[in-house]
Order: C-alpha cells, then sequence, then structure tokens
C-alpha cells in the first residue's frame, strides 16, 4: 500500500471522529421540538399556507444545523420540519455521508410524512450545503416536483466542488476516489464532475413547477469556485450575498449557520410576495 493510502484511512477516520467530539449531543427528539420546530401538531396558516421542511449539509444533523434558522422561521409562523437523513454506520451525530441517490429517497419520504401530518398540498424546502442540492434530485428523479413550491439552497454544491482545486489533484493519486466513494460515498457525489452530478445536471438544472432561490457568498471555501451554486432555468432567482450587503465576510459555514442576513433572503424567498429589502439592517430584524 503506498504511503499517502495508509494516511488517508486514518485522517478520514479522524475527521469523523473530531467532528462528532464537537458537534453538541443533541437528538431532534429532545432540542427541535422545544425550540417549536418539529412540531407535528402544528398546522399552516393562510398567510403561510406551506410548511417547511430544512435539510442539512454533509456533517451535520437535523438540530444542529438549524439551531438559529428554524428558530427564525418558527417565530415568523411557518411550521418546519428537519431530518436526518445520509447516515453511515457506527457514526453518530452526522450524517450527510451516504450515497446521496439513497439520500433524496429519504427526504421523499419524509416530505411524504410531512404533507401527511400537515394537510398540505406542498412543501417547501431549504437546505445548506448539500442539503441545498440534493433535494433536486428529489424533484427531478422522484416525483418531488408535483409536492414541492420552492427549494432554498444556501451554499448549494449545485455542480460540485474543486475545493479551491484540490479535487483536481485526485487523478495523482491511484485509488484516492475509490477510497473517498467507500468510505463516505456523499464527498466523492459532490466532487465537480462525478457521476451523480453529471446524471443530476443532465437536461438542464430545473424541473418546470419549483422556484429556485440559491443563496451564495464570494467567501465560501467549501464549494468552489462559489458561482457554481447557481442555477441556469426558468424560476431561479441567484444572490450574492454581498451584492445584498458588502461587508457580510460569512463563509461556508457561517451562511447557513448563524447569517440573518441570509436568512432574511430565505424568508423573502419562501413568500416572494410579501419580500422586503435585504439589506446589512437585517442583521437585527
Amino acid at each position: 500500500m503506498l504511503p499517502w493510502k495508509r494516511l488517508l484511512r486514518p485522517l478520514t477516520a479522524l475527521l469523523l471522529t473530531a467532528t462528532v467530539v464537537l458537534v453538541p449531543a443533541a437528538t431532534a427528539e429532545a432540542a427541535a421540538p422545544s425550540a417549536g420546530w418539529n412540531n407535528y401538531s402544528c398546522k399552516p396558516s393562510a398567510a403561510h399556507p406551506r410548511p417547511v421542511v430544512l435539510v442539512h449539509g454533509t456533517f451535520a444533523n437535523s438540530v444542529d444545523n438549524w439551531l438559529a434558522l428554524a428558530p427564525y422561521l418558527v417565530n415568523r409562523g411557518y411550521c418546519v420540519y428537519s431530518l436526518d437523513y445520509g447516515q453511515l454506520p457506527g457514526v453518530p451525530l452526522v450524517h450527510g455521508l451516504g450515497p446521496i441517490e439513497k439520500s433524496a429517497g429519504q427526504l421523499q419520504g419524509f416530505v411524504d410524512t410531512v404533507l401527511a401530518a400537515t394537510g398540505s398540498a406542498e412543501a417547501d424546502l431549504v437546505g445548506h450545503s448539500q442539503g441545498g442540492m440534493m433535494p433536486r434530485y428529489y424533484l427531478k428523479f422522484l416525483g418531488g416536483a408535483a409536492k414541492v413550491n420552492a427549494l432554498v439552497g444556501i451554499a448549494p454544491d449545485n455542480h460540485g466542488t474543486t475545493l479551491l482545486g484540490l479535487t483536481k489533484l485526485l487523478p495523482y493519486f491511484p485509488g484516492a476516489e475509490g477510497l473517498i466513494s467507500t468510505a463516505t460515498p456523499a464527498l466523492a457525489d459532490q466532487i465537480a464532475g462525478s457521476p451523480f452530478l453529471t446524471k443530476l445536471n443532465a437536461g438542464g438544472d430545473t424541473v418546470p413547477g419549483v422556484r429556485y432561490t440559491v443563496i451564495a457568498t464570494r467567501y465560501d471555501e467549501v464549494v468552489t469556485p462559489y458561482r457554481s451554486q447557481f442555477l441556469t432555468g426558468p424560476d431561479v432567482r441567484n444572490v450574492l450575498l454581498q451584492d445584498l450587503c458588502a461587508v457580510d465576510l460569512s463563509e461556508h459555514v457561517a451562511i447557513g449557520l448563524l447569517d440573518r442576513i441570509a436568512f432574511h433572503e430565505v424568508a423573502n424567498a419562501l413568500d416572494p410576495a410579501h419580500a422586503t429589502a435585504t439589506t446589512c439592517a437585517s442583521v437585527i430584524g
């Protein structure tokens, strides 16, 4: 075995272990209801007639990714739900690591559960990172377009990532891509040019009947280049955070976890008929 391959396995394990240690030991059952979301007795109002399903990113979960955005939306009158997906055996707390096609099937089942509980015909989806891209598979291949009104992607890797060019080095390390695919399939699926992304984007980025919003930051260090996040097609709105507030320095994690300027734009995307201007002052809105 090549020396770099001997290092890659423990490095992968170390990354997973470190993430588990750093993520608060919370569960959706314990934390989400107390914060007002994942409340299956919630009934959408006339003002906000669709439930909102939050889709976490890679190395995240249904609680920690949404400790700020979920209450933000609940306080504005939305029925809000979040799911865990892409679990790997023996890896607790951090998810979004399994094959993305399988994760899209998990999202399909969760949306059906939410629609049945709320009596709604459609849901709106809001996702961070992989969670902003993965639902597109559900919309395109699993019948989701008939059940979803809008998809809002916060820093989504819609066309994959080069990780600042690092993924271009993989062909020079024989077996590296295969090892990543085996250990963490979702990471391999998110590499620019992967078979999964080629299938996802073939024939166009969007499907009819769904409104798409992409919210990106020029300081994204994970999904690179950042403009690869943007979609092309009808009913698409691509937003660069710094066009709304030039001094917003949020990068890939912060834009989804705590940036209230991005959150204000999410609220606008969910209710465009009552949208208000998003500015630097939206941080206190």
